[in-house]
């Protein structure tokens, strides 16, 4: 049997052939981080800390995952700058969107439990059961829940291309972006960032459906008539 001989690839040997390989890695790096310069510049001004964000009414929490049927660290993280919002008086409604796509997986209500145990009231949670991905919880915040601003929370690796997704949306908002340790879940989360940033800037263009619509839902106008 002939075996295969693979041809190492060669450099070019003239002058003009290696200006044009590096002008095609340069045109490469940089068409792969444009969504990422996207996200940064069109949420400049736009992402800060607890004590920074104005009153907006809504907060929406994004799912992070659970441990145990309860929210992992990263999520516990979020919902404590959801709580101190609240108490802050910078919101009276938190719509809390995740993955409850399963019997068994159900961050929602696990996301509520955690804020009512933290003295968020019952009446000022909302859940969105049907916040698959980043652009499926916005495109739900406004067309569903009748969000029009809000202060969103999450890691900072993912505040940016939240608000920039949500404001493609149509929900004017302000991210705050929770510290976290720079552990495992962190670098995969901040790797995982430039690749989410291509996708981000597909669904901003071309705005699709998200995976699951569904009717308006009334709960956060009264979560905020109930709050007076």
């Amino acid at each position: 049997m002939q075996r295969i001989r693979w041809k190492r690839p060669r450099p070019p040997r003239t002058r003009a052939g290696r200006r044009r390989l590096v002008q095609g890695l340069v045109a490469g790096c940089v068409l792969a981080l444009a969504p990422a310069t996207w996200l940064y510049t069109s949420t400049g001004g736009r992402v800060g800390t607890v004590a920074d964000a104005p009153a907006a009414g809504v907060a929406v929490v994004f799912g992070a995952g659970l441990r145990d049927g309860q929210p992992s660290p990263y999520l516990a993280d979020r919902l404590d700058a959801a709580v101190r919002l609240y108490r802050a008086g910078k919101v009276k409604a938190v719509l809390v969107t995740g993955d409850n796509s399963r019997p068994t997986y159900d961050e929602p209500d696990a996301m509520r439990g955690y804020l009512v145990r933290h003295g968020v009231p019952d009446k000022s949670v909302v859940s969105d059961f049907a916040g698959f991905d980043t652009w499926d919880s916005c495109v739900r915040a406004k067309k569903v829940f009748g969000v029009d601003r809000a202060v969103l929370v999450s890691q900072g690796f993912h505040i940016r291309r939240a608000v920039a997704l949500c404001e493609a949306a149509g929900v004017r908002s302000y991210g705050v972006g929770v510290d976290a340790p720079h552990d495992v879940t962190w670098y995969y989360g901040g790797t995982r960032e430039i690749f989410a940033a291509g996708k981000a800037l597909l669904d901003a263009v071309f705005r699709p459906d998200p995976t699951f619509l569904g009717p308006k839902e009334p709960g956060v106008a009264r979560a905020l008539a109930a709050a007076g």
